[in-house]
């Protein structure tokens, strides 16, 4: 993202958060954009596209502290004193706020205010630059998320121009210095004593013209490239989980470092278990017998063999069992534990010998008040 986006978009607006909206809201804002614009549910949208865009970028910047306080500082210093060049198109603006803040070297803010000190023009590093991040979200089946999967990820980023290796000049040239910025890509202006700086007009803030334009890219330096990459989701992987891998975002300008690419986790639901942590929960119904009398049962496992599971006479409903080692993958290798509650199933109907049968016990048990404790003890405390 260029620093033209950085002072004319604001960030905040675009996800309905305030300027000091915390960590939290600002995620939470973010989702739920995201998944109401995502492009797997607005197909063939492009308004709803662009918009999806337009908050992945803002939350790229807005959910990283550093990037955030530079780009509050960056709307706070220049959003009304740097003008951006007039025409051309946003893909010929091409440099971004870590000219503004870099530490050292030459491009920071002293090549921006230097007309204060009177040091106009200073020549600024027009060295390697940092790639951008890139975020993408997946989702994958309960099953995957437990025990792990390689996936493909489509990824369409801009890169240097194959055809210019990114000079923006045609095969056999270059690119010359700017004799109006002498290269800084900055021009600076007087106002009452007071110096300040802007994108130099005549090479839009690059520090290079290009007389001849490559004819792939126009003269922008940059392209666009798509690849498949495959992803590994690590086993145990919970909903929201945020995975970074580095140097697997959008290429670096000059030689200089790829960007890193963090891929959001989205967990489907599974008909029969549920998660709880490392460990994995499955309710199973149990017969009124079964329970009163003891019983082996057999309970299903995740992606393998049913196990049986030994009920005590006497097993209240709601009672939960482990099973252990039947979980999800720990990082130490090993899993965690299957975690079973008993349901006693009522039958909707009794008809003929089962219907009489319940009714002799409950003639046999009839002495018995199992509600008698409750009652004792909501009089006491009544």
């Amino acid at each position: 993202m260029s620093t033209k986006d950085w002072i004319e978009k604001d960030y905040y607006k675009i996800l309905g958060v305030s300027r000091d909206a915390d960590a939290a809201t600002v995620k939470k804002a973010y989702r739920t954009l995201a998944r109401e614009l995502h492009p797997d549910r607005n197909k063939d949208d492009k308004a709803a596209e662009e918009r999806f865009k337009d908050v992945s970028e803002a939350y790229s910047v807005l959910s990283d502290p550093a990037k955030r306080k530079q780009y509050d500082e960056a709307r706070t210093l220049f959003g009304s004193g740097i003008r951006t060049p007039a025409g051309g198109g946003g893909g010929s603006f091409n440099f971004d706020l870590g000219d503004l803040f870099s530490g050292g070297g030459g491009g920071g803010l002293g090549d921006v205010f230097g007309g204060i000190f009177g040091q106009r023009n200073r020549p600024r590093s027009t060295g390697a630059r940092r790639g951008a991040d890139v975020e993408r979200e997946v989702t994958v089946t309960f099953t995957e998320a437990v025990e792990g999967k390689t996936i493909p990820l489509k990824l369409t980023s801009s890169s240097a121009c194959s055809a210019c290796a990114g000079t923006g000049a045609r095969a056999g040239t270059v690119p010359r210095v700017c004799p109006t910025c002498s290269g800084t890509g900055f021009t600076s202006t007087d106002s009452g004593g007071f110096g300040m700086a802007e994108p130099c007009k005549d090479c839009r803030g690059r520090g290079l013209v290009v007389d001849d334009p490559c004819p792939v890219c126009n003269g922008s330096g940059r392209g666009t490239t798509s690849k498949v990459m495959h992803v590994r989701i690590p086993a145990g992987v919970v909903d929201g989980q945020r995975i970074r891998l580095r140097g697997k975002g959008v290429p670096g300008e000059r030689g200089g470092p790829a960007g890193d690419l963090y891929v959001i986790i989205h967990v489907g639901s599974h008909p029969v278990f549920g998660r709880r942590g490392e460990h994995l929960t499955v309710t199973v119904p149990v017969t009124f017998p079964e329970a009163a009398l003891g019983a082996d049962i057999k309970v299903p496992t995740l992606g393998g063999s049913a196990v049986t599971l030994k009920l005590p006479p006497g097993t209240p409903n709601g009672r939960t069992f482990r099973v252990r080692g039947r979980g999800a993958p720990r990082k130490d290798g090993t899993r965690g534990d299957l975690l079973v509650t008993v349901e006693v199933a009522v039958p909707p109907t009794l008809q003929g010998e089962a219907k009489q049968a319940l009714e002799e016990f409950q003639t046999a048990t009839s002495g018995e008040d199992v509600r008698a404790e409750l009652m004792s003890l909501a009089a006491k405390e009544g």
